[in-house]
């Protein structure tokens, strides 16, 4: 099977009514293929998986079910097991499988990271990750109050994944994600 972007869209929003849901898989793929441009990887596999990583929690809202129950689904789907890999790795406490990949480090290493950029843009009075800088984020990780469902490990292993200091991968996901503002909600308000 030829892994597509247009395949993987279709599947996410059949899948996925939620809007904030969708947006979250438009800017995991943001960041994800930016790291593929970086690394000279296929920009377009990397980005099936970042789009398709949560595509199955709407049906699926349990862990173990999540992921689980979409790779069964996408290999029903002829997609190859890679891809089913990099999606359970970023549940590995749940999977048990561990990200050793490139794909699957980077997966990890930015879906946590996009959603917590995401809200800390959210909160600036733009509304906008255009004026976000990695200082702003760091400091928004301090604050425990905020955006509490995301443990600040994650974000910090997702770093050390990358094999980078936790402030580089913060500007790098900031800067694939100002690629996308307007896809991702996040121009900014007039």
């Amino acid at each position: 099977m030829t892994v597509s972007r247009d395949a993987a869209w279709q599947l996410l929003t059949e899948w996925t009514q939620s809007e904030s849901l969708r947006k979250h898989a438009l800017a995991v793929e943001a960041a994800v293929r930016g790291y593929a441009r970086q690394q000279g990887a296929n920009e377009e596999e990397w980005g099936v998986v970042a789009l398709l990583h949560d595509f199955d929690y709407e049906r699926y809202p349990t862990l173990g079910d999540h992921p689980n129950r979409g790779c069964e689904h996408l290999r029903t789907l002829g997609y190859p097991e890679w891809v089913m890999r990099a999606i359970q790795a970023h549940a590995s406490e749940i999977t048990g499988v561990e990200p050793e990949t490139p794909v699957e480090r980077t997966l990890v290493a930015c879906d946590e990271m996009a959603g917590f950029i995401t809200a800390a843009a959210l909160v600036r009075p733009t509304r906008s990750i255009l004026d976000l800088e990695a200082p702003s984020v760091i400091k928004r990780m301090k604050d425990k109050a905020f955006a509490r469902q995301v443990p600040r490990e994650h974000l910090k292993k997702g770093a050390e994944l990358m094999g980078l200091p936790l402030d580089e991968h913060i500007a790098n996901v900031i800067g694939f994600m100002r690629e996308q503002a307007d896809a991702l909600g996040l121009g900014g308000t007039a």
